[in-house]
């Protein structure tokens, strides 16, 4: 068993917290229709058969519910590394002073995948938000498009601590 510790500002632990808390209502408002509506969400439960709707949409129901619930338990344990002195980071409640403290988390095998997990669907939900096609897209104005970078930062920081 590996350990990868992860450091980012007590800031940016509390907007990542606020980003992976949406994402966690989006899944379960999304589990609570039984339906998927939302082209983003859509996107986490692919096409088992892209030349076949029919099979597709089969597949489909039998297997959302099951992706959406991993989903949905990689986030809550994201979520709980998240946690400082036992409660959850908020970005109104960082103080100035504190917001560049570091926040170091400690994470094992398992908690590894389910943040390059959460993390992806985070960024794979924004992508669809945003609509990124390619890695040409990207409008500097728009902070929305910060954030999608800082998550691609995070996933690749991630990928090197476990190659090392």
């Amino acid at each position: 068993m590996s350990r990868v510790l992860l450091e980012m500002s007590i800031l940016e632990a509390a907007h990542l917290t606020d980003l992976v808390e949406q994402f966690t209502e989006l899944i379960a408002d999304t589990a609570a229709e039984g339906t998927i509506d939302d082209e983003a969400v859509a996107r986490l439960v692919p096409d088992a058969y892209r030349d076949d709707d029919a099979a597709s949409d089969e597949f489909r129901r039998f297997t959302q519910g099951d992706l959406l619930d991993r989903r949905r338990d990689d986030a809550a344990r994201v979520l709980e590394t998240l946690r400082r002195d036992g409660a959850q980071l908020r970005p109104g409640d960082v103080a100035d002073a504190d917001a560049r403290s570091p926040f170091v988390v400690e994470l094992d095998d398992e908690t590894v995948a389910a943040w390059l997990r959460t993390l992806t669907s985070v960024r794979l939900v924004m992508a669809t938000r945003l609509g990124v096609v390619d890695n040409d897209d990207d409008r500097p104005d728009d902070p929305r498009f910060g954030v999608y970078d800082w998550l691609g930062f995070r996933l690749e920081g991630l990928l090197e601590a476990l190659e090392d």
